[in-house]
């Protein structure tokens, strides 16, 4: 009798917690949530990633980043239930079936969470920022207010959104967030060819030096790898489709995903292709920046992007919500209420909007984050899971496809937080607390 109480109980937690309590999901949701997890504000920075490769790297660069993280996107939706009557509906979970429950979780936590906080905490410096350019670009003649109170303004909506209790709650907000992710880089491309090519526009790398340029080139891998974030919260996502034996779910979320990623192409490649074109290395790290005219134009493109990026901290804080509830449900023993998320929600909210208000510098996070937690977590975790638990006959194509995977993705690790981590030094030399 203790065992079904047990039971119980455990099945009133997983309704609860907020990755598997609703599981009605469409294939078309894990389209617009893929997309608004995946066309982050990252995209804005393409072209000044572009200015610091190149073009022939650049291109190279930019395409075999579409293709390694769509095959282990692939890989990841495969996994999902590979074990007959099991879903790993969190990506810890697939870790420990892989390496053990201990080493699973060590591996896989640590990186997923550094992911999710620290691009929460990336939108919520974005956030504040582009609601300042709005303010800039409709009044001119205003007095310039301070970016941390932006960022403040920015925080206090995710002090409400974030009470919806799951993914499925927030898929209006998630489609509305994935417009305008498509509207405002096509905006940035378009805006940026009808201004026209640059005076003087120089296509050689921007460094100074020869260690500059090298440097440069690292950090820029970091900010193509954030561009492509998705992955930590892909089995999520999956956990909210419903699956039976005759028609898994990893149909539906595979279709999602190809949708995902043609529009993640149509966003990607025309901006950075279209903006380095235009700008060269004058390019600042955000495009929408560099375009100052038209006003009004500017002001909607920053608006979409405050839009998109309230649907995107949501879909990355999601996890983490569903992270501190098991824990503190489950190995703590608080019992499930809506008091216990009331707090720990909040309490989330405040810690990230606390640490953008400390730390604002952008680029230079983007690419030391995108290196340094990305890049294992998109790159190559999801190939060493696939050696591990399926083993490929040797030199086989899976095989050879997934070490040449995790050989690039090990130099992306090591290299682009090396390059970012300079550039952050060096603006943090300028740069004055809370200004």
């Amino acid at each position: 009798m203790a065992d079904g109480n047990d039971e119980e109980a455990k099945k009133k937690i997983e309704e609860w917690l907020p990755i598997t309590s609703s599981r009605n999901a469409k294939w078309w949701y894990s389209a617009f949530h893929n997309v608004t997890a995946m066309v982050g504000a990252g995209v804005l920075s393409l072209p000044y990633a572009m200015s610091e490769f190149g073009w022939g790297p650049g291109v190279t660069v930019l395409v075999l980043s579409w293709v390694i993280t769509l095959y282990t996107l692939w890989q990841m939706v495969q996994m999902h239930e590979m074990v007959p009557g099991k879903r790993f509906d969190r990506y810890h979970e697939l870790g420990q079936h892989a390496f053990g429950e201990k080493l699973g979780l060590y591996i896989v936590v640590p990186q997923q969470l550094i992911v999710e906080i620290s691009t929460c905490i990336v939108y919520m410096v974005t956030g504040g920022k582009s609601l300042k350019k709005v303010h800039e670009s409709l009044c001119i003649d205003c007095k310039s207010i301070k970016t941390t109170y932006w960022i403040m303004v920015f925080a206090s909506v995710h002090f409400f959104l974030s009470h919806l209790p799951n993914f499925n709650s927030i898929s209006g907000i998630s489609l509305i967030a994935a417009i305008m992710s498509l509207t405002y880089s096509t905006i940035a491309w378009v805006a940026s060819l009808k201004k026209g090519i640059h005076h003087q526009v120089d296509y050689s790398p921007r460094g100074k030096t020869t260690t500059g340029n090298v440097f440069n080139f690292f950090s820029a891998l970091g900010d193509v790898a954030f561009a492509y974030a998705g992955h930590n919260v892909v089995l999520e996502i999956q956990a909210t489709i419903p699956s039976t034996p005759e028609k898994p779910s990893k149909g539906p979320m595979w279709k999602g995903v190809l949708v995902a990623y043609a529009v993640v192409a149509l966003c990607y490649f025309p901006v950075a292709l279209v903006g380095f074109y235009v700008f060269g290395n004058s390019i600042d790290d955000n495009i929408l920046i560099s375009l100052d005219k038209p006003n009004w134009l500017i002001a909607a493109a920053n608006l979409f992007v405050v839009i998109h990026v309230i649907g995107g901290y949501q879909i990355y804080a999601m996890p983490v919500f569903d992270m501190m509830e098991t824990y503190l449900v489950k190995k703590r023993k608080f019992s499930p209420s809506s008091m216990l998320r009331f707090t720990v929600r909040t309490l989330y909210v405040g810690v990230t909007m606390f640490i953008g208000l400390s730390i604002p510098f952008f680029g230079g996070l983007v690419g030391f984050f995108g290196g340094f937690a990305l890049a294992p977590t998109s790159y190559y975790l999801p190939c060493i899971i696939w050696l591990k638990l399926y083993k490929p006959r040797k030199f086989s194509f899976s095989w050879w496809s997934n070490w040449i995977c995790i050989i690039i993705g090990i130099l992306l690790t090591v290299l682009s937080p090396i390059g970012a981590l300079r550039n952050i030094i060096l603006q943090a030399k300028s740069y004055h607390f809370y200004s």
